[in-house]
């Protein structure tokens, strides 16, 4: 067998939903880089003329609509004759996201719920009956070590972020909501796997920056490139036969 063609994604069609964001925009690139025809799905219009690379379109998708995403992902399907790789790393919240768990309201959390949580589930399926018809395909859904493990809040002190309960909660029924995909659509030859980050440094306050980079054994936050890497071997045949697996990408950071 030759495996020099493992990671060659030419003539697979992705689409990267959240693809304009921090993390979203270095994966869209990634895959385009490895021969994939991309589409970024995002509300930012501005995103196709920010992102430059080979390849990459944008398409206008709003995770908290439903018609929006089914119109979207439709689209893409038509224009590309079908749907290879789904990339779920959209990253929707209120405008209250990071109060502390006492301050959340309950509308609050179930819109937070229904929009993250239930975003990945409608992206999901829809893609999943579009991969149906054809070959099959891969699904990657983005987590976090929050859905894992429980946070811990002294690397918070004495700034004004937090790591709200909602995110935990999200986090966690997506690993498991991606482990029911893998069982569910194995049969029609698609993958469904997560990745799950460590902190992604953004310009956080310096002291949670170094209290975050002291209790990780790689001894720093990830960079949005650090990611990069997992989706291009999950997205490939080099991962053939993963499906319903979790890969923590966080610096060792739950090993501890």
């Amino acid at each position: 067998m030759n495996y020099n063609s493992f990671f060659d994604l030419s003539n697979k069609v992705a689409v990267v939903v959240g693809g304009a964001g921090l993390i979203g925009s270095e994966i869209a690139k990634g895959l385009s880089d490895f021969g994939a025809k991309v589409y970024i799905a995002d509300i930012d219009k501005q995103a196709s003329g920010r992102i430059k690379a080979r390849g990459i379109k944008f398409i206008y998708l709003d995770i908290a609509s439903e018609d929006s995403i089914f119109r979207a992902l439709n689209a893409v399907c038509k224009e590309a004759k079908g749907i290879n790789i789904l990339i779920n790393c959209a990253y929707p919240r209120t405008d209250d996201w990071g109060l502390g768990l006492e301050k959340v309201t309950f509308n609050s959390w179930k819109e937070n719920v229904n929009n993250h949580l239930g975003g990945y589930f409608i992206c999901s399926k829809v893609a999943a009956e579009l991969m149906k018809k054809k070959s099959g395909g891969v699904i990657i859904n983005f987590a976090s070590i929050y859905g894992v493990v429980a946070p811990d809040f002294s690397i918070y002190q004495g700034t004004k972020i937090t790591m709200p309960a909602a995110y935990s909660a999200i986090k966690g029924g997506i690993i498991n909501f991606t482990k029911y995909l893998a069982t569910y659509y194995a049969k029609y030859n698609i993958r469904a796997n997560v990745i799950s980050p460590g902190g992604v440094f953004n310009r956080q306050d310096p002291s949670f920056v170094k209290r975050y980079a002291d209790r990780t054994p790689l001894k720093r936050m990830a960079k949005p490139q650090d990611m990069v890497g997992a989706v291009i071997y999950l997205s490939s045949e080099a991962a053939a036969y993963v499906t319903g697996q979790n890969l923590l990408v966080d610096g060792g950071w739950s090993v501890w």
